[in-house]
């Protein structure tokens, strides 16, 4: 597919000293073939498990299987030669967490996280493990990565093998932190439950628009944007860019903001800035108080040039987190303790900031296609620079949750309640029956999407809040907010918020009415209520006069008198989970 993309930049950088000879003993399977292909998913274990033998610093540990049964493996690598993932998050040195690999085409990270282990363990590296420690994920998605094609990635330059993006259950997991519906993310979030990261690098190649970046990185909160987590988005913003920038260009890579074009035929027009919902790595690690960059190498660079950036963005972030362990674990610290009265959920478009920058891009014409009847972008391989291209951000969420005292979840709620702990929240089921004065939501105006979203039935709604005094059964889960994933307990259980577990579809079993009542005992039902309730009668005579469509429905109309009569499902649309306030 090369042939068809646009023309590619000659580079040359001090990176390229990292390749090591061709007869070095540890040369990796990648260097092999001179960065033409990235190994298989059993070659890649086999080196990796020979690299543990050979190292004291360095061990192969399993942490959960995929869909199709294949063991997931992480690396630790540290001085003190710790070798479970329970002892890593004991350790006082911070660790760092690289993913490579949750889209398994997009695998730059598997091989510049080989090549740096292998200088780490035998070639005068090991000094990067003084101050961290390193866990390193080479392949999450590994069903997809076997799911091997020259021609899985049309947009990508290398290598000339690549897997697949989605899981063999045809499930995207980088949708899928919320919902944890993936065996690959249940063990996912188990590790960093376990294992407790100070810093974590969830490693893409983008698509996209040209431009002269090769290695652009995010997190959320940056600059003037929202965080949930303000101190580590001051952290990563005044310390860990600055660092990991410089250290890019000295090794002549370009580094760049993420890059999302407003209108990829026409750059012109500006980039679009909106923060990330949960649903993503970013949102998520932000969620939890986990400082997490999303890093997307860009596609049209070559997989070489790819793969020594993203080892200088490794090994950078090794050394950024061991020097300035000590404000990156306060960061953290108060984040963790951070309980805000309100939180803003359900980030999207339009922007309401606006403001430009300056960006070097790629010159790029437009010409007529007879094969799509339009004109469309061709991109000339030329560098330009953009003294002023505008930059569209969102700053603004779409709903405001005020946070609760806690939540009850009632026990025969299995999955959800499964999917909970699956993230490490924190529950508490009552030993006792107690009452309370607790709130319940009814939905408003739910809306079911006619089609499955990642394997779900998704939903978005309204809710409509009533507060009454509850007899609260033995059993029942509580979860307070005043710990430090409350908010996540937040974002998982308000059905407002789009990443929510009702809004995945968890719940639906409440759309559904399970009794009715036929026309024949409505109808005088609904006249006696006519005759004996004035409000009611005026009620419904209003709605006849300002709703014509209604007052030309029968069944409508009868439907309207069922909801107002004892008879009316209460359970019906009526949101399970109760909120202490």
């Amino acid at each position: 597919m090369a042939a068809n993309l646009p023309p590619v930049l000659p580079w040359s950088g001090a990176s390229e000293k990292l390749i090591v000879a061709a007869d070095e003993a540890w040369i990796t399977p990648t260097e092999a073939s001179g960065f033409v292909e990235t190994p298989s998913y059993q070659v890649t274990m086999q080196w990796l498990e020979n690299l543990a033998k050979a190292s004291p610093m360095i061990k192969l540990v399993p942490f959960g299987l995929t869909a199709e049964g294949r063991e997931l493996r992480a690396v630790i690598a540290t001085r003190e030669g710790i070798d479970n993932l329970e002892q890593l998050g004991q350790s006082p040195k911070p660790t760092i967490l690289a993913q490579a690999g949750i889209h398994a085409g997009e695998i730059d990270g598997k091989d510049a996280g080989m090549m740096l282990l292998r200088d780490i363990g035998f070639r005068g590296k090991a000094h990067l493990l003084d101050h961290a420690n390193l866990l390193f994920i080479p392949i999450l998605n590994a069903d997809g990565h076997e799911r091997i094609s020259r021609w899985n990635r049309p947009n990508q330059r290398g290598p000339l093998h690549q897997g697949w993006r989605t899981t063999a259950q045809n499930l995207n997991l980088n949708r899928d932190y919320m919902k944890a519906q993936a065996p690959e993310m249940q063990a996912l979030l188990r590790l960093i439950t376990v294992s407790k990261p100070a810093l974590y690098l969830d490693i893409h190649v983008t698509d996209g628009v040209d431009y002269q970046y090769d290695i652009t990185y995010g997190f959320h909160g940056d600059r003037d944007s929202f965080a949930w987590s303000p101190q580590i988005a001051k952290w990563l913003d005044q310390i860990y860019r600055p660092g990991l920038d410089r250290s890019l260009k000295v090794a002549g890579h370009i580094p760049g903001p993420l890059v999302f074009a407003l209108d990829k035929s026409d750059l012109n027009k500006g980039i679009v800035d909106v923060p990330y919902n949960p649903r993503f790595s970013t949102g998520y690690g932000d969620l939890i108080h986990l400082p997490t960059i999303l890093v997307e190498n860009h596609s049209l660079k070559p997989f070489r040039q790819r793969v020594l950036g993203t080892y200088i963005l490794l090994e950078a972030s090794l050394e950024l987190a061991g020097k300035n362990a000590i404000s990156l674990q306060s960061a953290m610290k108060q984040d963790r303790a951070y309980r805000p009265e309100m939180i803003g959920m359900n980030w999207s478009e339009p922007a309401d900031t606006q403001f430009t920058m300056e960006f070097l891009g790629m010159a790029s014409e437009e010409y007529f296609s007879p094969a799509s009847g339009r004109n469309e972008v061709r991109w000339l391989g030329e560098p330009i620079t953009i003294p002023q291209l505008k930059v569209h951000r969102v700053t603004q969420p779409g709903v405001q949750i005020l946070r609760p005292r806690a939540y009850y979840l009632p026990i025969t709620s299995r999955e959800v309640i499964e999917v909970i702990k699956s993230h490490g929240i924190v529950m508490e089921p009552l030993k006792e029956p107690v009452t309370l004065e607790l709130e319940s939501y009814r939905l408003v105006n739910p809306v079911v999407a006619p089609r499955p979203n990642e394997g779900r039935q998704t939903m978005t709604t309204q809710v409509q809040a009533v507060s009454q005094k509850r007899n609260v059964p033995a059993g029942t889960l509580k979860i307070s907010t005043d710990q430090p994933l409350g908010s996540l307990a937040m974002a998982l259980l308000e059905p407002a918020h789009i990443d929510s577990l009702a809004a995945w579809g968890f719940f639906n079993e409440i759309l559904q009415r399970t009794e009715y009542i036929e026309g024949y005992a409505i109808a005088p039902l609904a006249e006696k209520l006519l005759k004996e309730n004035s409000a009611l009668k005026a009620e419904f005579e209003a709605r006849l006069a300002s709703d014509p469509a209604f007052a030309k429905d029968a069944t409508a109309r009868l439907q309207w008198f069922y909801e107002k009569s004892p008879y009316f499902d209460q359970k019906y649309l009526q949101y399970p989970v109760w909120i202490e306030r």
